[in-house]
């Protein structure tokens, strides 16, 4: 639940000292030693009153930052395990329609080279779905409406995309071999999160994505030569970067994000056995 501000009983406090004072003032009229003392110790004690509420007021807001902080983290941390569960669903269901069909496919054919090919497809089918089940094991399922779940051959309109807001970006994909549906869904997200950065922090600036396989690894880095001259930065809360480690670290992968050599480079490498 979002964090509520309360009113602090300080402003209740000062209020208070305020009216005694404001009466006082008014009410003033006696003669002799009190009437210059307590004036003045009326006005000491709203002077005392108005600087501890001032700093409980300013120590309320920054505890409520910290709390509405902390919550927005986790906001965003679970909506992109929504969105994981939203991807496992199109992964998953995808490759066990597969074997459906191909099983039933095989009843009503004899032994012959299309059943041992529609056999070998089974296994191979299966053994996808239930890699990418242990990868994404304990993600919270989501029955709203699915969205479409981006994977290598998107990459491509995704820095289109970006061209379109000033980035000049140069992609390099190596030779990758065979990946997974849910390291393609965490490659394209990383790309995407990282060109988004880089907009919103360096304005129309040159952009260097790589995609390549280091064994059994999938490694994406997406860097920025540094803001534009003139540009003013537009950050946002951070939470795009939490929920991609979030992804990321779903898939047993890790994910950096740091200032280097004057710009900023975002990178995930990601373990992916599937070649």
């Amino acid at each position: 639940m979002r964090p509520r501000r309360t009113l602090s009983p300080a402003l209740i406090v000062a209020a208070v000292t305020s009216g005694v004072l404001i009466t006082a003032m008014c009410t003033a009229g006696a003669s002799g030693p009190l009437a210059s003392v307590v004036p003045a110790v009326i006005v000491g004690g709203a002077v005392g009153a108005t600087i501890w509420t001032v700093r409980r007021a300013r120590a309320d807001r920054a505890d409520y930052e910290r709390r509405l902080t902390a919550w927005a983290a986790s906001e965003a941390v679970l909506a992109e395990r929504l969105h994981i569960a939203r991807d496992l669903h199109d992964i998953v269901s995808h490759g066990l329609g597969l074997i459906t069909v191909r099983a039933a496919a095989t009843r009503h054919l004899p032994k012959s080279p299309q059943v041992t090919e529609a056999l070998t497809d089974i296994e191979e089918a299966s053994r996808t779905a239930t890699a990418e089940l242990r990868r994404m094991l304990g993600v919270l399922r989501s029955t709203g409406p699915l969205t479409p779940v981006d994977g290598l051959d998107d990459l491509a309109a995704i820095v289109a995309d970006a061209g379109r807001t000033g980035l000049r970006v140069e992609l390099t994909v190596g030779e990758l071999g065979p990946v997974s549906p849910g390291v393609q869904v965490a490659v394209a997200r990383t790309v995407r999160e990282g060109l988004a950065n880089a907009a919103r922090h360096a304005g129309p600036c040159d952009v260097r994505v790589q995609v390549h396989r280091d064994r059994e690894h999938l490694v994406v880095t997406v860097a920025d030569g540094g803001p534009a001259p003139g540009w003013r930065a537009t950050p946002g809360a951070g939470h795009g970067l939490a929920g991609l480690r979030e992804r990321v670290g779903s898939l047993g992968g890790v994910l950096s994000a740091a200032a280097v050599d004057g710009g900023f480079r975002v990178s995930a490498r990601i373990p992916d056995a599937a070649s």
